[in-house]
């Protein structure tokens, strides 16, 4: 089976919990703090080995005591580790501080993840042909992404970008793309159109299709998710309805099912089923990887939900 392979950002989140976030100069008591192995790139690698998927991660950490722990991580959940890097300095991490209304405040520290190089991407990838697809975020530096891009495109190998924390991409760019993943926030930044809905989806999704991408996924949060492709297919899947606890991952959750679903040669519409139900299960648990759900409970909560 061909894998999937996560070029990306691997972090350590660091999650303070308090009553109400500090006033300048002031200290405050936490209630609880807690340690997340994180990182956009490193929770869709997981995502996607614990959908099913055959998974390697290309990205960084430091030197500091949280590499292990994030090594171990990925390894433990069947991720092949050996593409990723040690850097000088430390490892990424984001200082999360959340308040009793769930709203955070983050501070990111990108650390070893800024340190990883096109030419450090382009060794570890090595061979395109047993890839499936290549999934890409943007929690390295650009240049290195790009280079994958391209690299993965000229293998033959589909991409799967979704430009989280978004910023415009260049119009090179959109042609060696097989699928652009956006949330509505994203799509208003890269298509400059509001998105609030599947006719506004609809309308973003054309825009980048027009740019050459081959197809295009919104996703809306509980309004479901949209999909068209170049070849005037569309889709349009419902979301599942649970009750929110912490939606950190929900993103990137969605990506590693639907490359997981995808590889396994699900449908269209089955494939963005089963990548809403991981969203939908992940938001229901706290931190990012401990979020995620393996293939076994997506199953049966999509039996489940049909059985309704």
């Amino acid at each position: 089976m061909k894998k999937i392979l996560v070029v990306g950002s691997i972090n350590m989140d660091i999650v303070s919990n308090v009553t109400e976030f500090p006033l300048p100069g002031e200290t405050i008591p936490s209630k609880e703090t807690s340690f997340f192995p994180g990182g956009k790139g490193a929770n869709q690698a997981v995502a996607a080995a614990r959908a099913g998927a055959s998974c390697s991660m290309i990205g960084a950490v430091g030197e500091d005591p949280f590499a292990e722990t994030l090594v171990a991580a990925l390894h433990n959940d069947g991720i092949a580790t050996d593409q990723v890097l040690r850097k000088n300095g430390s490892s990424g991490f984001a200082i999360i501080t959340v308040n009793e209304a769930g709203e955070n405040h983050i501070v990111l520290s990108e650390g070893a993840n800024g340190k990883l190089t096109a030419e450090d991407a382009a060794a570890s990838a090595g061979d395109w042909s047993n890839v499936y697809a290549v999934l890409l975020q943007n929690e390295i530096a650009w240049e290195t992404t790009e280079a994958v891009i391209a690299g993965a495109s000229a293998g033959g190998t589909r991409v799967l970008y979704n430009p989280a924390p978004a910023k415009a991409i260049p119009d090179a760019v959109f042609p060696l793309l097989d699928t652009l993943i956006l949330n509505e926030t994203e799509a208003a930044v890269i298509t400059g159109l509001a998105v609030k809905d599947a006719e506004s989806a609809q309308a973003a999704a054309e825009w980048a299709l027009a740019k050459g991408t081959d197809s295009v996924i919104i996703t809306l949060g509980e309004k479901g998710c949209f999909y068209k492709n170049a070849q005037g297919d569309t889709a349009a899947v419902p979301a599942y309805k649970v009750k929110p606890v912490d939606t950190t991952a929900a993103g990137d959750t969605f990506l590693g099912a639907y490359a997981a679903a995808s590889a396994a040669g699900l449908p269209i519409e089955q494939a963005l089923s089963f990548a809403s139900a991981a969203a939908a299960l992940a938001v229901t648990k706290a931190g990012a990887q401990s979020s995620i759900p393996n293939k076994t409970e997506i199953e049966a909560f999509l039996q489940n939900e049909s059985a309704k």
